[in-house]
């Protein structure tokens, strides 16, 4: 007990007291979630403006002069870039895992509140970085959001001088960001857990995010060399990845580089990316499910279990991006079979997502909503990566927009989808006020069927042929005219689903000032962070004494308990029930 009040007592003397130090270089993990969260919303705009001008050059061919061929592809470079890295994995790790992992785990703060500090600033650099390339000769990149080599350093490529180099430049200051953010993570998890909360009693957000910062951790190091070594080739004359190369009628002093070579490492970063995007969905959801549906998640530690394998086994599917390569058939076997045993523990999270929402109490407020629309949206997503996982079937579809509407459904839309659920779900624990629900459903349902609206017809389009990156597809013998009235269709649906955001950015905004006070767990949940002393929780989050927990973290519905949830913090003295702990022994 000692040591716990020299550790309070500690706290209260580093307590911010000034403007700069409680929101500007803050150390409070909360704050430090919202630098992370607004700056990954500010580069989400732009991205997303950038797919509503590629919608409107695909729509309506070259009736907008200031779309020129070089824009277009600079747009399909930096709008894949941005969403994927600089929005996505910002916002589930840098937002969702800061604010959660102290708060759901009874801690005060992270383990490193310097570093987590520094991860952000570190963060802001590289995105200042990556939008510096809009105001250098040439522009960004537009080498395509896979930066391919050769294509992505020789000339007659939009902005292969400066735009390439700053892009693999403010990758490599994104990755020092990441990094010092996720040992940060790892650490807290691992070390400053309250007193009975053991790792079969996380939610299963934290393993969620736990799992993908242990992804990025071993995935991103491969984007990092294959980055620097790119850099090399660019700016030193290297040969990593440049071949020998006769380019307008001259041989470039390249020679014996493997293109193949980035691509193998890009992907072997890229595809457990797509798992650090959606592993914190996947808890995330399994979280808003259960409470809203009032019940215990189903086979919780199946769901923990599916967590670590789907995590693992991301490290050897990566390939399967790479069929058109040329790859050995052998390999394209492996690739393949290791692509469908991975989707049997995905299968069996949604099979218990169901499962949870079987015969529950459901709530279809905003943010259950969100939770639903992720899991149809998942499935049809998962559903035609089966496809692609096949070589067979690959080999026509790849480079068409089948690939588009299948990689927009299963990383694009869903995962989105997951987080405009969990700001609803948690924005009366960061604020202290609610949202105003009719504006949150409209907001739903015109991002919902709008985003089926824009994607469904993509796979139609695939299977007719058309590939994607084209800026213009003029008369092409095997393309029907019928193509162009879909592409009309999918961009008049895009700019509703981006008019449809204002709904969301106001409400947000609005409810700051004029939002009902929402009370200190209004959606009656179970988990820690719903349990702090204020609303929204202050510095040090716990005030005098930390939480002790006593059961797992899905105690809803309990029978003979006389409300439908039990809080973890609440002993089992004979009011309450001890509920069920699934065979996780008390501490």
């Amino acid at each position: 007990m000692a040591y716990v009040a020299l550790a309070d007592q500690d706290h209260e003397l580093h307590d911010p007291d000034t403007f700069i130090t409680k929101y500007i270089w803050s150390q409070d993990h909360k704050v430090i979630a919202i630098q992370y969260g607004l700056v990954a919303a500010f580069v989400g705009i732009i991205a997303l403006v950038m797919s509503g001008l590629m919608r409107l050059q695909l729509g309506f061919p070259n009736t907008f002069s200031f779309i020129t061929p070089e824009n277009y592809y600079q747009f399909v470079t930096m709008h894949g870039m941005i969403m994927v890295i600089y929005l996505l994995t910002a916002f589930f790790l840098g937002f969702f895992g800061n604010f959660l992992i102290p708060l759901m785990l009874g801690a005060r703060d992270m383990v490193f509140p310097y570093m987590n500090m520094l991860s952000f600033w570190v963060y802001l650099l590289s995105v200042i970085i990556l939008l510096a390339s809009y105001f250098v000769d040439g522009g960004p990149t537009g080498a395509g959001w896979t930066l391919y080599p050769p294509q992505a350093i020789l000339e007659g490529t939009p902005g292969s001088g400066m735009g390439i180099k700053l892009m693999l430049v403010s990758l490599g200051v994104f990755i020092a960001a990441f990094t010092m953010g996720g040992l940060n993570y790892v650490t807290t998890i691992l070390q400053a857990r309250c007193r009975g909360m053991t790792l079969m009693r996380m939610p299963l957000s934290i393993w969620g995010i736990f799992m993908a910062t242990v992804l990025g951790l071993l995935a991103f190091p491969a984007l990092l060399v294959s980055a620097i070594m790119m850099t090399f080739d660019a700016t030193l004359g290297t040969s990593f990845f440049m071949p020998a190369v006769l380019s307008m009628g001259e041989n470039l002093e390249y020679g014996g580089g493997s293109p193949i070579l980035f691509q193998h490492l890009f992907w072997f970063f890229g595809h457990p990316e797509v798992y650090i995007v959606a592993l914190p969905a996947f808890g995330i959801v399994s979280d808003l499910l259960s409470t809203h549906a009032r019940k215990n998640i189903f086979g919780y530690r199946m769901m923990v279990w599916a967590i670590i394998i789907i995590g693992v086994l991301s490290f050897i599917v990566w390939a399967h991006h790479m069929y058109v390569s040329g790859m050995n058939p052998y390999f394209g076997f492996f690739f393949a079979t290791t692509t469908l045993i991975i989707a049997v523990p995905t299968a069996i999270k949604v099979y218990n997502w169901i499962l949870t929402l079987w015969q529950g109490d459901i709530h279809l407020n905003v943010p259950m909503l969100f939770a639903i629309g992720f899991i149809f949206t998942f499935i049809h997503g998962g559903l035609t990566g089966l496809f692609l996982g096949n070589v067979t079937v690959d080999l026509p579809l790849s480079d068409t927009y089948f690939v588009v509407g299948h990689f927009h459904m299963v990383m694009g839309v869903s995962p989105v989808l997951v987080v405009f659920g969990a700001i609803y779900h948690w924005y009366p624990k960061i604020t202290g006020r609610m949202f105003n629900a009719t504006m949150g459903k409209i907001h739903f349902w015109l991002t919902f069927l709008g985003a089926y609206a824009v994607y469904l017809p993509m796979h139609y389009l695939g299977i007719l042929g058309l590939p994607r990156r084209y800026y213009s597809y003029g008369d092409t013998a095997f393309i029907p005219d019928s193509a162009q009235d879909i592409n009309v269709a999918i961009t008049i649906s895009a700019m509703i689903i981006a008019i449809g955001q204002i709904f969301f950015f106001f409400n947000i905004f609005w409810s700051l000032w004029r939002g009902e006070k929402s009370g200190p767990n209004p959606w009656r949940a179970t988990t820690l962070e719903w349990q702090t002393p204020d609303t929204p929780a202050k510095h040090g989050n716990w005030g005098p004494k930390l939480p002790v927990v006593h059961r797992w973290a899905y105690d809803y519905s309990v029978p003979g308990a006389p409300e439908d949830f039990i809080p973890q913090n609440v002993p089992g003295d004979g009011t309450h029930p001890v509920g069920r702990d699934h065979g996780v022994h008390h501490s």
